[in-house]
């Protein structure tokens, strides 16, 4: 009976009365219990987790999608801005052309009024003229006989004049 003196046996069988008591108090079931009970709160967190993801993920690609589609809209948009500036350029060019041609129209008419109006006043000039030298050179070369002249020819040629 020396092994009753060792203190290894004791300790050993110490041991093994704390692990019988363990056993027999269900410690092991209620560990195990736990460790079950904490596997489902993971494998639950987990599933969350996935479900999440997969929400995130959905959205990711609604956001996406919804980014492609707005980014096509702006370029649609640039481009028909583009194309509006384009034929507002067209057309005003095409308006002020015309507006030039009108305008260059009108001084042309304007120069041939004023030519117009020049001519005129330079033959009313030159008739006046005319007329007054004309007065002159008669006044200067018409005597008395001459005169009487004159008027006896042309009342001499009245009378076929009115016939």
């Amino acid at each position: 009976m020396e092994v009753l003196k060792e203190p290894e046996f004791w300790v050993a069988v110490g041991f093994v009365l704390v692990i019988a008591l363990l056993v027999w108090k269900g410690v092991p079931g209620m560990v195990a219990k736990l460790l079950d009970q904490r596997a489902a709160v993971i494998s639950a967190e987990l599933d969350e987790a996935k479900r999440l993801r997969a929400e995130a993920a959905a959205l990711l690609a609604d956001y996406q999608k919804r980014a492609a589609g707005a980014e096509a809209e702006a370029k649609s948009i640039v481009a028909a801005a583009t194309a509006e500036a384009a034929q507002f350029q067209k057309d005003s060019r095409i308006a002020l052309e015309a507006q030039i041609q009108r305008r260059a129209a009108a001084a042309q008419d304007k120069i041939a009024q004023a030519e117009t109006a020049a001519l005129n006043e330079i033959r009313a000039l030159a008739a006046d003229t005319a007329v007054s030298a004309a007065q002159k050179l008669i006044a200067a070369r018409l005597d008395e006989k001459r005169a009487s002249g004159l008027i006896s020819d042309s009342i001499k040629g009245l009378g076929e004049k009115l016939n």
